[in-house]
């Protein structure tokens, strides 16, 4: 099986998912980006796959660099280079038979580029709901193992449990109720 490789144009998710351009809008672009990584590792995470989200240096001038931020690769690109250029130029070295290039823009020009060089692509709308499929998918696990934790492990039925306790309170104990 391939390895699945998800590049992210970061400033273009920010641009379009609520609760980024709502961060975007109050000037806090730093916390919009500070939970596109957090969302996008708890992703990386949970789906095995892993998650590069590049950053135009418009925002952030003078910066080159790439550094890991929960365990998701995060690059600044130079500065005069566009996020566009660096994920055209990733892919062309990245996209080979053991690995699956996945692009998240909604940039059309850009995703057409990447198509033609064998990668996927998807809109910030659709990675956007991909994300929103996986937490909630980790949330009804997480509900899961948390009652599967609260219940007691028993090897008594609970007819078997509602006799013992009959038979405790006839001789003279308090009957303990099930929760």
């Amino acid at each position: 099986m391939k390895k699945q490789l998800y590049i992210i144009d970061g400033y273009n998710m920010i641009g379009a998912w609520p609760e980024l351009v709502a961060l975007k809008k109050q000037d806090d672009l730093e916390s919009a980006r500070d939970l596109l990584i957090q969302r996008c590792s708890n992703f990386q995470k949970f789906e095995n796959i892993e998650v590069w989200i590049v950053f135009d240096a418009q925002f952030v001038p003078g910066i080159t660099q790439s550094f890991d931020e929960a365990e998701v690769k995060v690059i600044f690109t130079a500065e005069g280079e566009t996020a566009d250029s660096y994920i055209e130029r990733t892919v062309s070295e990245m996209n080979m038979r053991l690995v699956q290039v996945s692009v998240a823009t909604s940039d059309l020009a850009e995703q057409w580029l990447i198509f033609q060089k064998g990668a996927l692509r998807k809109s910030a709308r659709d990675f956007y709901k991909e994300l929103e499929s996986s937490r909630d998918k980790q949330t009804e696990m997480a509900r899961t193992f948390h009652h599967k934790g609260s219940t007691r492990r028993n090897p008594w039925s609970d007819a078997q449990m509602a006799l013992l306790n009959h038979l405790r309170f006839s001789l003279g104990g308090s009957v303990k109720k099930k929760k």
